[in-house]
């Protein structure tokens, strides 16, 4: 009787070492560390996103004329931020290629909207933009490591669903287990944003331009409206 409760025992321990030992455990432990991962993605993200309303209104007060660039940078945070991916459709293609798609929007006129500064000189050296401007490089470099862990942390979840011994575990105890999406930039994302100084903000074709006394262009203080084009002399 106590050597059959003993071997029961035995039997009892032995079990759960032979299956972590054969790879059981490997496929939902490998799961949970990409899901943890790509969750610091998503909080990256969210910093990201929450410095833009301030930097919006503070380029807002030195350059309340780019409304253009202003309003598409508040539109693409709104859509980045109504686009989420969570641990259940980490392996959905189309969940995946929308969220990237917002965030890319997001980058390209955000790009757009930090290389206002070099039209508005104050605004260059106002300590507010600067501290937002390097808030939002810190977190830009903290979603590239986020995505680069995710990306790693994916590889190696949907290789132990192909390899063996997993491989047994992944079409058996662990077939419902699918492989996760990993998170790719667009081309268009990873070029930088070009802005023409020398047209945006430029008057249309056929509007009289202002002259200073004596013939020059006349001065324009950024985030003042311009002065009224000069009226034509009555007839004699």
């Amino acid at each position: 009787m106590i050597l059959s409760r003993l071997a029961r025992l035995g039997l009892l321990i032995a079990l759960p070492l032979a299956l972590a030992g054969c790879g059981y455990n490997t496929i939902p432990t490998k799961e949970e560390q990409a899901r943890a991962a790509w969750a610091n993605v998503q909080a990256a993200y969210q910093r990201r996103a929450d410095l833009i309303p301030n930097l919006v209104e503070t380029v807002r007060g030195y350059a309340a004329q780019e409304r253009a660039v202003l309003t598409e940078v508040t539109q693409a945070r709104a859509r980045a931020t109504a686009v989420s991916v969570d641990a259940s459709t980490l392996t959905d293609p189309a969940a995946m290629e929308r969220y990237a798609a917002a965030q890319d929007q997001l980058s390209g006129v955000l790009g757009r909207l930090l290389m206002i500064q070099e039209r508005y000189p104050d605004l260059k050296s106002n300590q507010n933009f600067m501290a937002l401007q390097h808030a939002i490089e810190q977190a830009e470099n903290r979603i590239n490591i986020a995505r680069r862990d995710y990306n790693e942390a994916a590889r190696d979840y949907n290789t132990s669903l192909r390899t063996f011994p997993t491989v047994i575990w992944a079409k058996t105890a662990h077939a419902g287990s699918k492989p996760m999406q990993l998170f790719t930039a667009s081309a268009s994302a990873q070029t930088a944003p070009t802005v023409d100084f020398g047209t945006v903000g430029a008057p249309a074709a056929g509007t009289a331009q202002p002259t200073a006394p004596g013939g020059g262009a006349a001065p324009v203080t950024p985030g003042s409206a311009p002065p009224p084009a000069a009226q034509p002399a009555p007839a004699q």
